[in-house]
């Protein structure tokens, strides 16, 4: 490429010069292509280690003028063919202006001039965003493509200098790491080892220190481990690779390319080989910690954070720690773990001012909010700007008070449309509510307070304690208090454990959670929802209305139409929201559990908070989340309980028994009001409440699960534990819990404290941290997602392989290649997104569809029949044939039936498959316009008389047409006669059995197929000439498709003269050879030979042998003489040579004007009879194949490990220039 002219002192150093002219020399860098010696090799293992090469082109020009000893590098390549095309360019069009000139100073000044002109010509298309990434990193992108063969939308984040082990020798080189790929690359005296794997790939990703392999990452894929070490910076390497590896295994769940975040700012300072990818998720991993520390929407974005002191009134005392800024939240967290937390929404805040610096108060910012508080922050750095952010996000928070605008300003990304009708609402009005209606009693206040208002208060010591600890919160209220801006301290902690009273538990969910923001952020979201979803029928609703009296029945306030409406409500609401989740059986029990505390708008908020943010990928088709948690609690498990682990193992009792207790929030397994507590400790802590109880709940139980020798025994054990965890404070009436049924024995088994059980996991388990369980939720994500994708991989091959002829292997290996060019679309786009490919609505072997153009990719590596340039003209056919539906993709079932026919079908089932490739709708208009322009050679249709031998073939045709025609005037005799038989009334069975035929899949007669026409016969020639064109077998091979031609030429020409009635003009016409009727059977069997000679000349020829000479000498009319020498050119074709049934002379210039026959036609048993005749056709498509040898090699065009001497190779492709 054009480079802006550098400077170079010394053009010979460690460059050979190839070319030179009294203005420019072309050179090439030592260690590239031939030659070299150690010198070369050293050279290139420096480039190499050194990075030099990310710069350093192999090949470059340099301008000099007369004696300076000064060279200017203007153009610089890494392959000889570019270079030799810059250098062809400046020898013609600046060598004779540069003659012109006297003084060489000007012809320095004009060629750097020209070459600028040029770089800013080129320049002027590129995207301005394309600027953001620095020039180094733009030259090592462009080497990464040029290395793998990449394309252009495959972007690298970053590159590292690293060792990749090869055995027992680390190769030093360079990892580079793109959105879809891990690449690495080495050139080290001599060898190179190149190394590609898809992120998607790979199923373990680890950072270890052994004394085999020092600090290194160990990279694991299903078939091998690669391990890389010595890097500058590993710790943030290793995140890089963590982050990019989630976001492959996000493609795999949920389908969903990589896409930029281009509004990013721009940094304020040019950062050194940042690329702007690698800012954006930096950005992302930032603001997944930020939303997850405060519990904060999925599309807040955090803008930037300081040190500074807050001053808590409580404590008297300045608390140090981190302010965070994001566009509607400002945020605080203490350095101290649980010393104290704040989230101050914006929408909250009137006033923002700075007080005045003192020695004791540096740099003092005040915030105050609409309930009256006032925060105050000291040790600012930068205050006046900072300040300036704040206002910015201030002036475009919408001035109103909560609840009082009508639509959102901020809908989150699932949200669908505000409204289905009157799109203009004014602030606080609702649509026309069919379904749902702010006077509900369930849309003022939860269930549990609806169901107790008419039961007599208690007096007695529990009902005392719950007023107690509401006095607690009501104190505390007072000193950090109320609302989404209340401190939270380890106090709050402590109050959260002791148990939220009833008349609280509602409120301070919501807080807890995050779902308070999100549902002031939406005021009349939930109720415009429910107006859209209600009364429509999908299988989301259908599965709710199944389980909503499943929901809790023992409760009272679900066994009636009002909380069962209420959940059904929710439950729809939220399916149509989030369409991606739709219902997941537990969202009923967990939902009717909120419902009880808390009104439909504000439950329906909390389960939002719950499934998206909380509990992530829960409740989608495959609980991924929860079988990754599962996964951690049993790594978990491993660390704090080997023995038990152990064992359990051996039972195979943790995956079985866990899956519920995170599902449902033990609500499912445990007593409710001792569940509930647990939920109450689950919103303010998160998901290490749950995976603290379990651990407690298995460690109390550890002696018996030792003694338990199979797996119900030990099932038996934990249900009894957990069906006697009671609340002895609660003042709620008994619930029967179903769970009890397991209890058994004369003795009951003792009862535990549910509080001693929350105390006792947080005495043993309470260091467990929420960053560690997000790295064991990486590791276990991994194998979860690759689980459930072999799991996929079985259903399908269990589903087709009954109707498929390949074995299970070769079938996994073909869903394998198939899915990977489903994910290729993901990657670097296609004719149609990703999401209208992949519906995970459908079953398995019908999720995942590929586009014509990758059918085309799959064809040209796997099909058997090799058409060279004309495969992609073949595979467009069989696509089309194959898309039934007729949406531009097929799925894996039809990939899968077309290969079938040709791998593993009988001759007849292979040509039935090629007869079908030329008739429509696999043969479009398009290419039967072509086939009709050849013909337009062809002879004029004089419609001359019969020869003799066609009276004979039409009166044998006329005898198996009657004969047919009595055949089926039988069958219709004996099928009225069997009618009068039955006028009996029918009996229901006899209906089964029609319907049951109707269904049936019918198969294929080939008498069914339709008849092919003369263009369509061409076609189809055409693409037999080009499957044999590289066949060992190809002379005798043509020599039988020219016979076989020619015989269906004739037996086209009799049933042209049935459709014309040519049979009643045959048996009139006086057996005599006539000379009349030669020209007709010359002119139409030549009609094939113009066209199988076209068809020819589509192929590349090869080396010829003497063909013309042997075309011109041999004037037989046999077939063999048309096709002998295999490479027919066009000048081969002379006036004096004899093609089947062709003509010289007045013939052959009659040719030019003529038309293809409208009424020649053949049937398919006719073309199966003619191949039958021909021993070297029945042998090529009765020949087996082997698909193994063909996946393999299809499989080695994507990821493969390389090892190859540089020396060799790289000559070879640098010669073939």
């Amino acid at each position: 490429m054009w480079i802006t002219p550098e400077e170079v002192l010394l053009a010979n150093a460690l460059w050979v010069s190839e070319r030179a002219n009294p203005y420019f020399i072309l050179q090439r860098r030592k260690g590239h292509g031939r030659g070299g010696g150690i010198t070369g090799l050293l050279v290139g293992t420096m480039d190499v280690v050194l990075d030099s090469s990310a710069r350093v082109a192999p090949y470059r020009i340099l301008h000099q003028t007369g004696e300076s000893q000064i060279f200017w590098n203007i153009a610089c390549g890494s392959s000889r063919k570019e270079i030799t095309k810059h250098w062809e360019w400046l020898e013609a069009n600046l060598l004779q202006t540069l003659s012109i000139f006297d003084n060489d100073d000007d012809i320095t000044t004009f060629v750097k001039g020209k070459i600028q002109g040029i770089i800013a010509e080129e320049n002027r298309g590129i995207r301005p965003q394309d600027d953001e990434d620095p020039g180094k990193f733009r030259e090592a992108e462009l080497k990464m493509r040029k290395l793998f063969g990449m394309p252009e939308e495959e972007k690298l984040v970053n590159y590292y200098p690293c060792s990749y082990w090869k055995g027992r020798v680390p190769r030093q080189g360079w990892i580079y790491l793109s959105v879809n790929h891990l690449c690495f690359y080495s050139f080290l005296l001599g060898k190179e080892v190149s190394l590609v794997v898809q992120w998607t790939d790979i199923t373990q990703l680890d950072k270890n220190a052994t004394l085999v392999f020092p600090e290194s990452i160990r990279v694991s894929t299903r078939d091998t481990e690669h391990f890389f070490s010595m890097f500058l910076n590993i710790n943030e390497t290793f995140k890089l690779m963590e982050q990019l590896a989630n976001i492959a295994m996000r493609q795999l769940l949920d389908n969903e390319s990589f896409s930029a975040d281009r509004s990013l700012p721009k940094p304020c300072k040019t950062l050194k080989n940042v690329s702007a990818l690698k800012r954006d998720l930096d950005a992302r991993a930032k603001n997944e910690r930020y939303r997850g520390l405060f519990r904060l929407t999925p599309d807040e974005r955090l803008d930037g954070h300081t040190d500074c002191t807050l001053w808590t009134p409580f404590a008297k005392m300045h608390v140090v720690g981190q302010m965070f800024v994001s566009n509607n939240y400002i945020c605080f967290a203490s350095r101290e773990e649980d010393l104290c937390q704040l989230i101050i929404p914006l929408r909250e805040v009137t006033i923002v001012e700075k007080a005045d610096s003192s020695s004791v108060l540096p740099s003092p910012l005040s915030i105050s909010t609409k309930n009256k508080m006032t925060f105050l922050f000291a040790n600012l750095k930068d205050r006046d700007f900072l300040v300036q952010r704040i206002s910015d996000f201030l002036q475009r928070t919408p001035d109103r008070p909560c609840g009082l605008s009508a639509q959102s300003e901020n809908p989150s990304p699932s949200t669908p449309p505000s409204w289905p009708s009157s799109p203009s609402l004014g602030a606080g009005e609702m649509p026309q509510s069919k379904h749902f209606s702010p006077d509900l009693l369930t849309a003022k206040h939860g269930l549990l307070k609806i169901y107790q208002q008419d039961v007599p208060e208690e007096l007695g010591p529990k009902a005392t304690r719950e007023k107690m600890k509401e006095e607690s919160w009501n104190i505390h209220f007072f000193e950090f208090g109320r609302g989404v801006c209340m401190y939270r301290t380890s106090k709050t902690r402590e109050l959260v454990l002791n148990g939220i009273p009833e008349a609280l538990r509602g409120e301070l969910w919501l807080l807890f959670s995050g779902a308070q923001n999100e549902m002031a952020a939406h005021p009349g979201y939930y109720g415009g929802l429910v107006e859209q979803a209600m009364g429509k029928c999908t299988l989301a609703t259908e599965e709710i209305e199944r389980d909503l009296h499943r929901s809790m029945p023992e409760h009272h306030a679900f066994q009636n139409e009002m909380g069962i409406a209420a959940l059904r409500r929710v439950l729809t609401a939220y399916a149509y929201r989030n369409p991606g989740i739709g219902y997941c059986q537990a969202m009923n029990i967990v939902t009717s559990v909120l419902l009880l505390y808390c009104n439909e708008e504000e439950a329906f908020w909390l389960l939002v908070a719950l499934c998206e943010r909380m509990l992530p990928d829960y409740y989608n088709t495959r609980v991924v989340g929860a079988l990754v948690d599962q996964g951690v609690f049993e790594e978990l498990t491993r660390e704090v309980l080997p023995l038990l682990y152990e064992h359990m193992q051996d039972l195979g009792v943790i995956s079985t028994i866990s899956l519920s207790w995170f599902l449902t929030l033990f609500l499912s397994v445990m007593p409710f009001d001792s569940a509930v507590l647990l939920v109450d400790c689950f919103f303010y802590e998160g998901i290490k409440v749950i995976f603290q109880v379990s651990l407690a709940v298995l460690h109390a139980n550890m002696d018996q699960l030792m003694a338990c020798s199979d797996e119900g025994e030990a099932m038996t054990i934990l249900g009894r534990y957990l069906d006697n965890v009671v609340n002895k404070q609660t003042v709620s009436p008994p619930i029967p819990h179903l769970h009890a049924l397991l209890t058994s024995g004369n003795t009951p088994p003792p009862e535990i404290d549910v509080f001693e059980l929350i105390k006792a996991s947080y005495e043993k388990f309470g260091s467990l941290r929420a960053d560690v369980i997000e790295q064991m939720r990486f590791k276990q994500r991994l194998k979860v997602i690759h689980s459930l994708e072999d799991t996929a991989k079985r259903s399908v091959v269990r589903a087709i392989m009954t109707e498929s002829a390949f074995t299970i292997e070769e079938l996994e290996e073909l869903y394998v290649l198939f899915k990977a060019k489903h994910i290729m679309s993901c990657y670097w786009g296609a004719s149609s997104t990703a999401a209208e490919r992949h519906d995970p609505s459908l079953p398995y072997l019908e999720q995942y569809r590929i586009d014509c153009g990758q059918f085309a990719q799959l064809f040209s590596a796997l099909a058997t029949w090799s058409c060279g340039p004309h495969s992609i003209t073949l595979a467009g056919r069989l696509f089309r044939l194959l898309d039934q539906n007729k949406d531009s993709l097929i799925n894996f079932t039809e990939f899968v039936t077309g290969l079938s026919g040709m791998y593993h079908g009988d001759m007849t089932e292979k040509l039935k498959l090629l007869y079908k490739l030329h008739l429509p709708p696999a043969l479009c208009p398009e290419e039967a316009e072509s086939a009709l322009e050849a013909t337009q050679f062809f002879t004029d249709d004089d419609t001359p008389l019969d020869p003799p031998f066609l009276s004979h073939l039409d009166f044998l045709a006329q005898e198996v047409m009657s004969g047919d025609e009595f055949k089926e005037g039988g069958d219709g005799a004996a099928g009225d006669s069997d009618e009068k038989k039955e006028e009996k009334p029918k009996d229901y069975k006899y209906y089964l059995r029609m319907w049951a035929k109707e269904n049936e899949p019918k198969k294929e007669n080939i008498k069914d197929l339709p008849r092919m026409n003369q263009e369509q016969f061409i076609e189809m020639c055409k693409t037999l000439y080009n499957m044999f064109s590289e066949d060992p077998s190809e002379q005798e091979l043509y020599h039988g498709i020219a016979t076989v031609a020619s015989l269906l030429l004739q037996i086209g020409e009799v049933g042209k003269k049935f459709t014309n009635n040519g049979g009643k003009k045959a048996e009139s016409q006086p057996p005599c050879v006539t000379d009349a009727s030669q020209p007709e059977k010359e002119d139409s069997s030549s009609e094939v030979c113009k066209a199988l000679a076209e068809a020819q000349l589509e192929t590349p020829p090869p080396t010829a042998n003497g063909s013309d000479e042997d075309t011109k000498d041999d004037t037989s009319v046999s077939s063999y003489s048309v096709v002998s020498a295999g490479s027919l050119q066009c000048e081969d074709i002379a006036e004096d040579t004899v093609l089947i049934g062709c003509v010289g002379g007045e013939g052959a210039d009659r040719r030019k004007t003529s038309a293809p026959d409208g009424d020649w036609s053949i049937t398919f048993e006719q073309v199966l009879a003619s191949f039958l005749t021909e021993t070297s056709l029945v042998d090529y498509f009765e020949e087996k194949h082997d698909i193994q040898s063909k996946m393999m090699a299809c499989k080695s065009l994507r990821a493969v490990e390389r090892q190859t001497s540089s020396s060799s190779d790289l000559d070879f492709s640098l010669s073939a220039h």
